[in-house]
């Protein structure tokens, strides 16, 4: 049977062989279905400050699947990131509110959408499998076994990174901006998956 770790290296292998386009893509799905999750929970529960990069969220949609205009809302967002105290380096004395992982995938992709850096995706990558082993349950003797949930995770971002490899011609160059026909093609086979949280993918 294969370990999480496996499979983790396996997600490194295909983003270092992916496009930037094509990671851009993979890791804002990964934050869409975290930034879903946060919604999911009760009004107590959920973090303020993570929701409120919704809007940089689906800029940052339209952006990776083609739609140029998403640049300066996507800047917009992650300056005011940077300008707010949330941006600090204050280690545990700051506020925390950008470390909860809807927050730090939005951000990171925000980042390597702009700059085009690499390393930003793996740390999405990362979050979604943290995310996953603080969604056990605690005290139950019946609970799932933590590695479980962390193959679980990854085995979806392997079979995302499958279906966005199969529109990679479409994808490759979706920084400079697609035509309108294309991108819609991209949202009706791209979005709606890629954005599923859960057993239904």
């Amino acid at each position: 049977m294969t370990t999480w770790q496996e499979l983790q290296a396996e997600v490194a292998d295909r983003l270092a062989a992916a496009s930037p386009d094509e990671r851009v893509v993979f890791a804002v799905g990964v934050a869409e279905r975290l930034m879903r999750a946060q919604e999911a929970l009760p009004a107590h529960e959920q973090a303020e400050y993570a929701l409120g990069l919704r809007p940089t969220l689906n800029a940052l949609w339209e952006a990776a699947l083609g739609n140029m205009s998403a640049f300066g809302e996507i800047k917009h967002g992650l300056g005011e990131h940077l300008l707010s105290e949330y941006c600090h380096n204050d280690g545990q004395a700051g506020p925390g509110d950008a470390d909860g992982p809807a927050a730090a995938a939005v951000l990171h992709t925000a980042v390597a959408y702009l700059f085009g850096a690499g390393d930003p995706i793996q740390v999405v990558s990362s979050r979604a499998v943290e995310a996953a082993g603080e969604r056990l349950p605690t005290g139950d003797s019946n609970a799932v076994d933590p590695d479980e949930m962390l193959i679980a995770e990854l085995h979806r971002q392997v079979r995302d990174l499958t279906l966005i490899g199969q529109h990679s011609a479409s994808l490759r160059h979706a920084r400079l901006g697609l035509d309108i026909d294309t991108s819609a093609r991209l949202h009706r086979a791209l979005r709606i998956p890629l954005s599923t949280v859960g057993t239904d993918v």
